[in-house]
């Protein structure tokens, strides 16, 4: 398989998009032999990684993705012990993991919507699952007594989308910069008495941890979901989190320096808008090269969602990307887990194609995000794929620019949904 083909087929994009957008990068920044480049070094990397696990360069499919399994649930069992074993059901254990995850990602003053204000809206459109659930009638009995960001986070487990998003959060199109205020973000283990109320929501999300991004709001609920890796998987998600508030945050705050469209552009970014239409053809002929801004993975709704094939970039990746730096560096922050985390550096855009047992080529993520959200479907034989896929065509805009250009691209046109170089 040629370089190009390979990482068309990696991405399940025509040949032809790729060829495109190559030949015009090159003949504009005069850097020549880019993907063959990143080929390269996702085989040598994959060599690398091979070799650390025992295996041979003519390993199966089954074989590889056993032995990735296997590393995640040694790195587990590392952190697991090192946090002194905690029992997820247990809020102060929880809170062990929770902190191990702060220690891992950025720390700075975010930019949220301020708590006076989040009462107000309580008042307004009073939350009667979530009161119901507590045993309230009014909103100022419950909120003498219990805490505003626990209520606002079970709004996420107990209310119906339905009316959260045509009643409630419909007061949000009156916010202005002038509502937010500068503060820490808030991790925040919830009182074991929502459990039982979030238990549809743990099920059906298949984890126990949310966030809140205008209010800086990042919550466990001290369940224990029982899956193998269950506590990498915790830390993974909560450092994901954390830099995804930075990563909105700083978009909420230029957006209060730009005068109108505040409460528009905040609602589009908690929507996770993405650009629904193609770019005009004429986009195309003016010699620009045009990337999308796609802020979800569109792949878990429609792995063949049209947007997924053309030229783009996702934040959520990079989110990952950083929430994976910040699992590498844990051997700084616990002393106990002396090695083997620094297996899971630089992988996130790395995969690979292997045999299976009918020599059928079947391509491995080593995406460690990947490997650990197929761990907790391992019995199903589901296998993720979509961080890795992401994640490359990140690294194929990082290769030719750079990863703070890419940000500094996507914080800047994020709402309009595209841009060009």
């Amino acid at each position: 398989m040629e370089k190009a083909d390979k990482i068309a087929s990696i991405l399940r994009t025509d040949k032809h998009v790729l060829d495109l957008l190559e030949k015009d990068l090159e003949l504009k920044y005069s850097k020549v032999g880019v993907l063959n480049s990143i080929v390269e070094e996702n085989d040598a990397i994959v060599r690398d990684r091979l070799d650390f696990l025992g295996l041979g360069r003519n390993v199966g499919v089954y074989d590889v993705y056993d032995a990735l399994i296997s590393k995640v649930e040694a790195d587990d069992l590392k952190i697991f012990e090192a946090l002194g074993k905690p029992d997820i059901n247990v809020p102060a254990d929880t809170q062990r993991v929770l902190d191990l995850a702060r220690a891992i990602t950025p720390k700075k003053k975010g930019f949220f919507l301020k708590l006076d204000v989040a009462k107000r809206f309580l008042y307004n459109e009073p939350p009667r699952l979530v009161m119901s659930a507590l045993g309230y009638d009014t909103v100022e009995a419950m909120l003498a007594k219990e805490d505003l960001l626990e209520v606002y986070s079970a709004l996420r487990f107990l209310e119906s989308m339905d009316w959260l998003n045509k009643v409630f959060f419909k007061q949000y199109e009156a916010l202005t910069a002038d509502d937010f205020e500068e503060r820490d973000i808030t991790p925040r283990v919830l009182n074991p008495k929502w459990v039982k109320a979030a238990e549809s929501f743990t099920k059906h999300k298949k984890h126990n941890v949310s966030h809140l991004k205008e209010l800086g709001v990042i919550f466990v609920i001290p369940v224990s979901l029982k899956y193998s890796g269950e506590v990498l998987r915790l830390v993974s998600l909560l450092a994901h989190y954390f830099n995804e508030i930075n990563f909105y945050s700083d978009i909420f705050r230029s957006l209060s320096t730009t005068g109108n469209g505040f409460a528009q552009g905040l609602i589009s970014l908690l929507r996770g808008d993405v650009i629904d239409h193609r770019l005009p053809q004429m986009m195309r002929e003016v010699n620009r090269s045009n990337f999308l801004i796609v802020q979800r993975y569109l792949a878990k709704d429609d792995e063949n969602d049209w947007r997924l094939f053309e030229p783009h970039v996702n934040p959520e990746a990079l989110h990952w990307e950083n929430a994976e730096k910040g699992i590498v560096q844990i051997p700084e922050v616990l002393n106990q887990v002396k090695d083997g985390l620094h297996f899971w550096k630089n992988l996130g855009w790395v995969g690979e194609y292997f045999k299976d047992d009918v020599g059928r080529d079947t391509l491995v993520s080593f995406n460690i995000v990947d490997t650990v959200m197929s761990l907790v479907k391992e019995k199903e034989m589901v296998k993720y794929l979509y961080h890795h896929q992401e994640a490359l065509w990140n690294k194929i805009y990082i290769s030719y620019f750079s990863e703070e250009d890419m940000l500094a691209k996507i914080k800047k046109n994020i709402l309009r949904g595209w841009f060009e170089v």
